[in-house]
């Protein structure tokens, strides 16, 4: 059973016409408790982003560690250091091709395992994106498809980059580290450091 002062609050809540009206104080209850709703996080974790960008690293990290093994330990049917210098030395590198030969090898290979890692992830990017664009500038004169072109080192080159710029993403090494959540000042600190060292190596080493 409703009290008459019940009845009397139900029926000021409508109008003549028979429709609902809200008053003040219920407007703002349900205001009040949109508000002390908690926001979702700025920093939430995003498995799709981390997982793509996990994905890429381990592409990139197991064509370019293949490539240093072959290089620096001659594995996989590898020159090794004296081919690899041989083969710098066809392509135009005759100044020290050996020490090249090392620095090559070592680059995609410590780049590969820290690109994989996700640990220092702008360095290891950076040592590949050197690398490669040393072989782009190499096989420009090819033209862009393969056999002869660049098109594989221009991708491989454009996954470096990317990864400069988006960090290790939170499956990863670097998952609390300020070059991972700030990935954008570090990317272009290490892309000015690629960029001169592939510029040193063409100018001193041709």
């Amino acid at each position: 059973m409703t009290s008459p002062q019940d009845e009397s609050k139900t029926q000021n809540l409508f109008t003549e016409s028979g429709y609902y009206q809200p008053t003040e104080s219920s407007s703002t209850s349900m205001l009040a408790d949109v508000e002390d709703r908690p926001s979702p996080p700025v920093n939430r974790y995003h498995g799709g982003i981390d997982f793509g960008l996990l994905a890429l690293r381990l592409a990139l990290g197991a064509i370019l560690g293949a490539h240093g093994l072959q290089k620096v330990f001659g594995l996989f049917g590898g020159p090794g250091i004296d081919g690899t210098a041989r083969m710098l030395e066809s392509m135009g590198y005759t100044a020290q091709p050996t020490l090249l030969a090392w620095v090559t090898g070592l680059s995609e290979l410590i780049g590969a395992v820290l690109v994989v890692l996700g640990l220092f992830t702008q360095i290891g990017a950076a040592a590949i994106l050197g690398v490669t664009v040393n072989m782009i500038y190499v096989q420009w004169r090819g033209g862009f498809f393969e056999p002869n072109g660049f098109e594989f080192e221009l991708l491989l080159a454009t996954v470096a980059f990317a990864l400069l710029f988006t960090g290790s993403g939170r499956i990863a090494l670097d998952v609390n580290t300020p070059w991972r959540r700030r990935p954008v000042p570090f990317g272009l600190f290490f892309l000015l450091i690629a960029a001169a060292a592939a510029v040193v190596v063409i100018v001193l080493a041709r």
